[in-house]
Parts: structure tokens; sequence; C-alpha cells
């Protein structure tokens, strides 16, 4: 019997060298390697197509390929930079105009925030708090801000209260309806799993739900935001002393295109760095999303 347990055996053996089956972390190795470098190409080509951009646009208006009034030169845009700075093209400088836009909108993207999340966590859970806000939600969201700006002024003056919750109101119902899906896309399998263990209904909340929907409440912040910034601008025309969007205004009135531009380039770099944070946060706090 030991002799024909023997012969099993080695006849079941291989004949030659195995290779040894990859092991997860030289399989993590090799996709972190993959990503490093696929950033880095990102990184490279988006530098180049700034530039390339930066080089037409010196070619166009260098060249008079289109009049200064439609888009001035780059070498305008500085000039203006340092007027605006200094306070020479109205009552305000660059940094009063820059910080009142940033009051504005990042006290109601806090107050969004604050109140935003746990609204659309509790729509996601409770069938009582989706049918009390759900309808209210979705009736004022697809209308457009200014369309409720005159409220909001008769409502609480035109001081910055009115700007506030005009803003408030842009953001609230991105993020709040973000986190209602992000609740809704967590797999029942995991709450059920957790209720079984003894947790509670606000540990399950805590440990379970809120984790799995926090990607989509980031690519919520990052709407809402978005939305948020077009707002901002159009209330800061109608009523506003000081902001990017009254700079903006004030400069379209008198042609100055390259403070028009400039107010451009001001919102958008601002609104890019608000977008590099919230990729880190994402980063951060869901670093599972995206792989495998």
């Amino acid at each position: 019997m030991t002799q024909v347990t023997e012969a099993a055996r080695q006849a079941g053996e291989p004949r030659g060298p195995v290779p040894a089956p990859e092991s997860a972390a030289g399989g993590r190795q090799r996709t972190s390697r993959y990503r490093v470098l696929g950033e880095g190409s990102s990184t490279v080509l988006s530098i180049v197509g700034i530039v390339s951009l930066l080089g037409l646009w010196w070619l166009a208006t260098n060249l008079q390929w289109i009049r200064p009034l439609f888009l001035p030169r780059p070498e305008t845009i500085w000039v203006a930079f340092w007027q605006a700075v200094a306070g020479d093209l109205d009552n305000h400088t660059l940094w009063v105009h820059f910080l009142w836009s940033m009051y504005r909108v990042f006290s109601a993207f806090a107050f969004a925030v604050a109140i935003g999340i746990p609204v659309g966590i509790a729509m996601g859970v409770s069938r009582i708090a989706r049918g009390l806000f759900d309808p209210i939600i979705e009736f004022y969201r697809p209308l457009p801000p200014l369309a409720y700006l005159p409220l909001m002024i008769i409502w609480f003056g035109i001081g910055e209260q009115s700007k506030v919750m005009l803003l408030f109101l842009a953001i609230f119902a991105p993020v709040a309806l973000s986190a209602r899906a992000g609740v809704r896309s967590v797999s029942q399998e995991q709450i059920q799993a957790a209720l079984s263990m003894g947790a509670s209904r606000a540990q399950v909340v805590r440990y379970v739900v809120l984790p799995g929907a926090m990607p989509e409440i980031l690519v919520g912040l990052r709407i809402g935001m978005g939305v948020g910034w077009t707002t901002l601008v159009a209330a800061e025309m109608v009523a506003a002393d000081a902001g990017l969007g009254k700079m903006v205004y004030n400069a379209s009135n008198f042609l100055r295109t390259d403070v028009v531009v400039l107010g451009i380039i001001a919102i958008g770099f601002v609104a890019y760095v608000f977008e590099m944070v919230m990729r880190w946060l994402e980063r951060a706090l869901v670093p599972w999303k995206g792989r495998v």
C-alpha cells in the first residue's frame, strides 16, 4: 500500500519546473506603476495643451487675426492685472473683489454641505424623509437661480444674505441628490451583514452607508461648486458692490475686454484649484474607487 501511494504521489508531481504564480503584491506594484505612468503622461499632455493654447492666442492677437476688442493680447491682460491689483479700474482692488466672491460662494457651500449631505442621506434611508424633501428639491432644481433672485432680494434685502441664500439653494440640490443616490447604491448585502452582526441603525449609516456613498457625495460637491460659481457671477452682476462678477460687469459696460478676460481667468483658476482639492480628497477618502 505504501508503494502504491508513493507511486501515485510521484505520478501527480509535475515533471518540470512550474513558474510561480504572480503574487498579489507584484500585481499591485505593476498596477501602481502603470497608474503613475498614466498620471505622468496626463500631466505632460495637460501642460502641452495649455502652452499650445497660449501660443495660439499670442499668434492670433499679435498677428491681428482677431481684433483686440474681441480678444486682447496676453500682454494686455497682464497690464490689466496690475491695474486691478492697484485699484485703478474701479473703487476696489482685485483682492477685494476676489475675497468678496470667496466669502459668498464658500459660505453658501459650507451651509449646503452641512445641510445637504444629512438631508440626502435621510432621503436615501427613510421613506418619510424622501417623501418630504424629494418633491421640493425636484420642483425648484430645474429652475434657473436668477429666476428666484428677485424673490431672494425681496425676502432678504439687497445685502449679503440674499446672495448667500441664492447660492445655497443652487448648491444644495446637487449635493442632496448625490448623497441620496450614493446611499441607494450601497449594497444591501453589506447592510444586512452589519445588522446581523448586531450593529445599530446609526452604526450602519456611519460605518456602511456613509463610506459607500462617499464617491457620489464627492461628485455632488464638485457639481454643486460649479453651479455655485455660475450663480455667483450672475448674482454679483445684478446686486453687488464688489466681487469678480461685478468687476466683469463694470468692465463690459466700458468695453474693457481685457478686464473681462482677466475676471474669467481668475474665476476659472479658483474653480480649477477647487477641483484639484476635491480630487485629492477623493484619493484620500475613497482610495478604492476605480480600482479592481
